[in-house]
């Protein structure tokens, strides 16, 4: 089998993975059983033992990651539907975007810096709490890995929707509108997916502000960079 033939059989056995995961967490709403949980590892799995490199895999597979940016424009959909809601929040949405990146940054740059991590590692965690889209455009700027990048941002993602709700009970946040903010912001597409699951306030807020931020970084990003490294 050459290189291509195993790349168009990466993408395939990708999309099949997938859809039957969505199918099968349709079926049962368990945590380790959603898509963004389940399907990576069973493709890491196969990438370990099947030998397969991962510039093998992404051969024919990269215009999925290029589908990241369609499909991150069209949670404006329903934000544009809901300008009333944004209108009368915007100002209090606008400070929390603004602390959410900063906070971001600097707590992910110093931590990697208390543990000695390279430098590489620390510019590409630096935009790890945006979504993909965003992010890869905004490490080009800060020198990061796009590899890393893609990680970090995935890793986040899902840790972020999975202990969020644990975290706003803990917290006694009950407000609809809060809680998508705090998804949007830190684990930006997975939480968002999680937010429009709780309701459609939640889920339009945190798309709202998973743009915000994705803009707001890449706007800053030489700025970080100059700042920070």
């Amino acid at each position: 089998m050459n290189n291509f033939q195993l790349s168009v059989l990466c993408l395939v056995i990708t999309l099949v993975l997938y859809f039957a995961n969505k199918r099968l967490y349709r079926r049962f709403r368990k945590l380790p059983l959603m898509p963004l949980v389940l399907t990576p590892v069973l493709l890491v799995l196969m990438l370990v033992f099947g030998h397969i490199s991962y510039q093998n895999y992404m051969g024919e597979a990269h215009w999925l990651l290029w589908l990241l940016g369609p499909a991150t424009i069209a949670f404006a959909v329903p934000v544009y539907d809901n300008l009333a809601i944004i209108k009368r929040h915007w100002m209090s949405l606008s400070a929390g975007v603004i602390t959410a990146t900063v906070v971001a940054v600097t707590s992910s740059v110093w931590l990697a810096r208390l543990f000695t991590l390279s430098d590489e590692i620390q510019r590409s965690l630096a935009v790890r709490s945006i979504t993909t889209p965003f992010a890869l455009a905004a490490a080009k700027s800060l020198g990061g890995q796009p590899e890393l990048v893609a990680l970090f941002v995935v890793v986040t993602g899902v840790f972020g929707m999975a202990i969020g709700d644990v975290l706003f009970l803990r917290l006694s946040i009950q407000e609809g509108m809060a809680k998508g903010a705090g998804f949007g912001a830190a684990s930006h597409g997975a939480g968002t997916a999680r937010s429009y699951e709780l309701g459609p306030q939640e889920g339009v807020v945190a798309s709202l502000v998973m743009m915000l931020s994705g803009v707001v970084m890449v706007l800053v990003a030489p700025l970080v960079g100059w700042i920070m490294f």
